[in-house]
C-alpha cells in the first residue's frame, strides 16, 4: 500500500463515530473526510476525530476524487440513494446494514456498481470477523457431532430511537436487529432453506417491535431466530449437534465460543482475539478487494446480500409492513 488509504464517512451519527475512532487506530488508513447535510455537524465531527475535510453535503464527499472508500452510516431508508450517488461518482462503497430497505433497491444498486466497475460491499461486521472462522472450525471438527438445530437472539431497549419507529426511515426491529440472527443462521447453516414461518408484534407507528422466525432447511436442520427493540436479550447463538453443542456469546459482536459435550460439560473455550472495535475487519477486507480490483468482498458476496434482503422482504410481506416510499416504487 503506497501512502495512506483515504476513507470518507457519510453521516455523523453514533455508528459513524465508532468507525471514525476505529480508523484513527488502524495502520495504513486515514480518516480523510466526513459529510453531513448540515455543515456544522460535519465540522464538529471533523474536529472531534481529526478529519482533513468536512463537507456540508453528501454530494461534495462523493465528488472528492481523493477518497478511496466511502463508509455510509445513514438511516436504512437513505442507503440506496446515498450509495447510488457514490457509485455514479465512481467512489467505492462500504454500506452499513441493512444494505438497503428492500431487495429491489439492492439488486438495482449492485447492477449499477457492476456496470460502472465500482466496488461495493455490505458492512455486516460479523461476516468479516476472525471469530467466524473459529466457529466454523469448531463445528467442522465434529466435536458436537452433526449440527441439527440453531437458536439466535438479539434484543435491545431502543424503541425510543426515532429512526427505528419511523416507517419512512425503514424502521423496525428486523432491519436493525433481526438482520444479525438471520446472518448468523446463514453463516452457519447456509441457504438451502425450504420454508420460513414467522410472527411479530407492532409499534403504534406500524413497524415490527419484536419478531420471531424459523428457517426450516431441506436437510432437516432448523434455525429459530428472535429479535426485539423493546427488550434486552442474552445475545446468544447456540448450535446444537448430535454429540453436544456450542454457545456463541454475543452474535452481534462475537466474544467467545464455549463447547459442551453430551453430558453438558464444558470441554472447550475460545476467546475473541484482541481488536480495536471489530469494524476494522470490514475496512481491511474492503481495501484488500479494491486493491485486487474486485467488485465485492468474498466475506459478504453480493449474492448473499441479495439473499438476506429477499428473506427480510418476505418476512415483512407476511407481517403486512410496507414502507411509505415502497408504495411509490
Amino acid at each position: 500500500m503506497l501512502g495512506k488509504f483515504n476513507i470518507g464517512i457519510l453521516g455523523t451519527g453514533n455508528i459513524a463515530g465508532i468507525m471514525a475512532d476505529t480508523i484513527n487506530k488502524m495502520k495504513g488508513v486515514k480518516l480523510y473526510a466526513v459529510a453531513s447535510r448540515e455543515k456544522v455537524k460535519a465540522d464538529v465531527f471533523a474536529g472531534k476525530y481529526g478529519c482533513k475535510k468536512a463537507y456540508g453535503s453528501y454530494e461534495e464527499l462523493a465528488a472528492d476524487k481523493k477518497v478511496d472508500l466511502i463508509y455510509i452510516a445513514t438511516p436504512h431508508s437513505e442507503h440506496f440513494a446515498n450509495a447510488k450517488m457514490c457509485i455514479e461518482n465512481e467512489r467505492p462503497v462500504l454500506c452499513e446494514k441493512a444494505f438497503t430497505a428492500n431487495a429491489q433497491q439492492a439488486e438495482e444498486l449492485l447492477k449499477l456498481a457492476e456496470e460502472k466497475g465500482v466496488f461495493i460491499t455490505e458492512a455486516i461486521w460479523t461476516r468479516y470477523m476472525p471469530m467466524l472462522t473459529t466457529i466454523r472450525e469448531v463445528i467442522g471438527s465434529g466435536v458436537i457431532g452433526e449440527p441439527r438445530t440453531l437458536t439466535a437472539n438479539l434484543g435491545y431497549v431502543i424503541n425510543q430511537v426515532n429512526r427505528l419507529r419511523d416507517p419512512a426511515l425503514a424502521g423496525g426491529a428486523l432491519l436493525d436487529v433481526g438482520v444479525y440472527p438471520l446472518n448468523f443462521a446463514l453463516m452457519i447453516f447456509g441457504d438451502n432453506i425450504e420454508r420460513i414461518s414467522s410472527n411479530c408484534t407492532y409499534t403504534d407507528t406500524g413497524v415490527d417491535e419484536q419478531n420471531s422466525f424459523t428457517l426450516q432447511y431441506l436437510d432437516g436442520k432448523v434455525a429459530h431466530l428472535n429479535s426485539s427493540m423493546v427488550s434486552m436479550s442474552d445475545r446468544m447463538g447456540v448450535v446444537y449437534g448430535t454429540k453436544g453443542y456450542i454457545v456463541v456469546e454475543n452474535i452481534n459482536n462475537f466474544e467467545s465460543v464455549a463447547v459442551y459435550d453430551s453430558n453438558y460439560k464444558r470441554v472447550g473455550m475460545y476467546k475473541c482475539p484482541k481488536k480495536i472495535s471489530g469494524y476494522e475487519y470490514e475496512v481491511l477486507a474492503s481495501i484488500k478487494a479494491i486493491q485486487n480490483h474486485q467488485l465485492e468482498c468474498e466475506e459478504m458476496p453480493h449474492s448473499e446480500t441479495i439473499r438476506v434482503m429477499k428473506i427480510m422482504d418476505s418476512l415483512r410481506k407476511e407481517w403486512g409492513i410496507v414502507y411509505p416510499f415502497e408504495k411509490e416504487e
